[in-house]
């Protein structure tokens, strides 16, 4: 396929520097160690190599990507799914169905997006042949290595015995990369330290006392408005406190940490991507690897111990030369290292009016790909028998046996009374606002 058609599909000019870099080095199945920041594009530029090194007449999983969270896995799907090629692609997880996984092996896809864990289990089950296997790619190598996913990836590695090429991505450098990898004679792509992807963060500190902290993050809020915010803290508990806090006060926002069921999570990143909620409260869950679009402010409730962690969480903003801002909320007595004493400070006193609504509400649909459904039938379901205009509809999302749509909130009620007898697709369905 053009790469010219895949831009399109895209909906962007070009490759970004970074990503033509990768693809150059990559030529010849020469292996790859990419390091560049959380933001910047890695995802696409592993994707154009390994759309490259696919064969249409060949049969079986020829790619695999490994990636060390669930999300991660179903962004890089939605990307792929994007550049609108002929291949078809499935994705393996822990938590989701296993059958479904072993359904979806069956007609072998040509690419393969998976955790370590779960892919070693369909390995050790045989539900897919790893010697057709050709290009491996380990993404966010680093936070995989942090996670324990050491001997699975191992086990893995020594699984694919057919590899012409190994591609390696990590948001830090990295003093020693594992034997297990098998890089030979691999060319690095660092573009940790270069102007063109350093994103233009303004921090701001948000002095306070302890006592009045929540307080203070309720002014921030007001006086951010309408942006597209994540607010970070250190524990899950604090994460559940703030989303307390901000339902009280009729404010429409996600949360997002590991204590969650995993479609809880996928839900609230969904709500947040389509616009139903446009603040995320989160613990350093979500400051790596998630497709979170258009972030426009950063608010640590709680400073992180380590730089890293901090340089990560800014990383969701001002992404790729964008412009964003980075709140800080501190009392006198803390102290961090990598905080400059002159970072100007942003006052909030008197701002108390609460954010408007989003214009979108998300409502779930019991039927998904398994039940042959996809986006364009529910388009036509919600505009014909729901009577909305298309303004009133936002993005929408199939998954396996359940799909969400972004309706307009002020059509919502009406739409649901509408389609309370109606079936999509011949088949009766259950429809509510998602909680």
């Amino acid at each position: 396929m053009e790469l010219q058609s895949i831009y399109q599909k895209l909906q962007i000019q070009d490759m970004n520097q970074m990503q033509k870099s990768t693809y150059k080095a990559s030529e010849n199945n020469t292996d790859i160690v990419l390091l560049s920041p959380t933001g910047s594009g890695k995802t696409l530029a592993f994707l154009f190599p390994v759309l490259r090194n696919l064969k249409k007449d060949v049969q079986g999983v020829q790619a695999l990507i490994l990636v060390p969270a669930r999300e991660l896995a179903l962004q890089i799907e939605q990307v792929f799914k994007a550049m609108g090629t002929d291949f078809k692609v499935s994705v393996c997880y822990g938590g989701h169905d296993k059958k479904i996984e072993v359904n979806n092996l069956i007609e072998a896809p040509a690419v393969l997006i998976g955790t370590p864990g779960r892919v070693v289990y369909h390995l050790r089950n045989n539900n897919f042949d790893p010697t057709t296997i050709t290009t491996l790619v380990l993404d966010e190598f680093d936070k995989a290595l942090e996670l324990g996913f050491h001997e699975d990836m191992e086990f893995i590695s020594n699984s694919l015995t057919g590899l012409s090429q190994r591609i390696l991505t990590s948001a830090t450098a990295m003093d020693e990369i594992p034997k297990f990898t098998g890089l030979k004679n691999e060319k690095t792509i660092d573009f940790l330290k270069l102007s063109e992807v350093k994103p233009d963060i303004q921090l701001r500190k948000v002095m306070t006392i302890s006592e009045e902290k929540l307080d203070t993050l309720f002014h921030l809020i007001c006086k951010i408005g309408n942006k597209r915010t994540l607010i970070f803290c250190n524990h899950r508990e604090a994460v559940d406190r703030i989303s307390e806090l901000l339902r009280e006060k009729g404010i429409d926002r996600e949360t997002f940490h590991g204590g969650m069921e995993q479609d809880e999570r996928e839900r609230a990143l969904l709500k947040f991507r389509n616009d139903s909620a446009r603040i995320l409260i989160t613990t350093d869950l979500a400051s790596r690897g998630l497709d979170v679009p258009e972030v426009e402010s950063i608010v640590h409730y709680q400073l992180p111990p380590k730089e890293d962690a901090f340089i990560h969480r800014n990383g969701r903003t001002a992404r790729m030369n964008a412009k964003g801002f980075a709140y800080l909320i501190m009392t006198a007595e803390e102290n961090f290292p990598f905080i400059k004493n002159n970072t100007p400070e942003e006052s909030v006193a008197g701002f108390d009016r609460v954010p408007q609504k989003t214009p979108f509400q998300t409502i779930y649909i019991s039927a998904g790909k398994k039940d042959k459904v996809n986006k364009v039938d529910i388009v036509g379901y919600l505009l014909k028998k729901g009577q909305l205009q298309k303004e009133d509809v936002g993005i929408i999302e199939v998954k396996d046996t359940t799909s969400y749509v972004a309706v307009s909130r002020n059509k919502v009620n009406t739409l649901l009374k509408t389609l309370q007898n109606e079936k999509l697709k011949g088949k009766k369905v259950k429809m509510e606002v998602a909680y």
